[in-house]
């Protein structure tokens, strides 16, 4: 009977994997679509926005009085520290400065894959966000190096992200679910450090961005949130998104449904942002025991390695 047990999963592992494959061939094949659809009608069009915000702070201009509206590339809705870090490329003619910043776009993406190393399944599911992951990259997303911050999972990498684009935040709760109190801590340290340059470089656009970030940034978007049918909805969903979170972050599946959180969350979903579930395929490393009851959870190894999901990622 184990027998055949062992043969019956061994034939139901085999079929998931076929219409995985499957699944990412389709998402391959839109994918390259959609790189060619980009680059061929609006290549590296979001760089417009770091760019155009990076000459109005070197021009002494306010960040976020811009002509663009929500509904444009160029429209800037981040903190200010990418429009910071972009003064530099600023001070360059537009094409240089694109052409630098897709490099390190494209390296991000590199960079990303090098520290994940997928394994078979891990594979496919690139190949099935090929369409969000060669979008990102046609226009010049900061959604790619934000992927690679959210997939090294510390606390400096992630209040960088937060730093970015401030969902990101939703991942910390893995933390709180694991009671790692040392990482949280350490993650408000950073974000308290990198608010204090931000302030410091750009006080008032620093003072100014909690009355810019509201959800009347969601604008008329082909938007795949929840909130396009009822905000109730979506506050509800995301109400039950951190639930599920917080109970799953002892176990295998936490820092997945972190990310996912992390990801979904948002009340503007455009398709390229779930690029950034790659960065569930590699749970960060961790050696916090969970303090309620003063013994490791059994459900969550503990070792120096990088704890890695099953048939998701290969061995280092």
């Amino acid at each position: 009977m184990a027998h055949v047990s062992r043969t019956a999963r061994s034939r139901r592992a085999r079929r998931v994997d076929l219409v995985l494959f499957a699944a990412a061939v389709l998402g391959l094949l839109i994918g390259l679509n959609t790189l060619l659809l980009h680059l061929g009608s609006d290549p590296l069009a979001d760089v417009h926005a770091y760019y155009d915000a990076g000459a109005r702070l070197n021009a002494g201009l306010p960040l976020y009085e811009q002509t663009a509206t929500t509904n444009q590339a160029e429209f800037y809705r981040y903190p200010p520290l990418l429009a910071i870090l972009f003064r530099p490329l600023a001070l360059l003619p537009f094409e240089v400065a694109a052409a630098i910043w897709e490099a390190i776009v494209v390296a991000s993406f590199v960079a990303l894959l090098w520290w994940l190393r997928p394994g078979f399944r891990g594979r496919l599911m690139v190949g099935i966000l090929a369409m969000p992951i060669l979008w990102s990259v046609a226009i010049g997303q900061a959604q790619v190096p934000l992927t690679l911050l959210m997939a090294l999972g510390t606390p400096w990498s992630l209040a960088l992200a937060v730093n970015l684009k401030v969902l990101p935040a939703f991942a910390a709760i893995w933390w709180v679910g694991r009671r790692d109190w040392r990482s949280l801590a350490t993650f408000g340290a950073w974000l308290l450090g990198l608010a204090l340059v931000q302030l410091v470089v750009a006080p008032a656009d620093t003072i100014a961005f909690p009355a810019v970030f509201s959800l009347a940034q969601v604008g008329e978007v082909r938007n795949f949130s929840p909130y396009t049918i009822s905000p109730w909805l979506w506050g509800a969903l995301v109400g039950v998104g951190a639930i599920i979170a917080l109970r799953l972050a002892p176990t295998r599946w936490g820092w997945a449904a972190a990310v996912a959180l992390s990801v979904l969350a948002t009340p503007r979903l455009l398709l390229y942002q779930l690029m950034t579930l790659l960065a569930a395929l590699r749970e960060p490393p961790t050696g916090a025991r969970t303090e309620a009851t003063g013994l490791v959870s059994a459900t969550v190894p503990q070792s120096k390695e990088p704890i890695r999901h099953p048939d998701t990622v290969s061995q280092r």
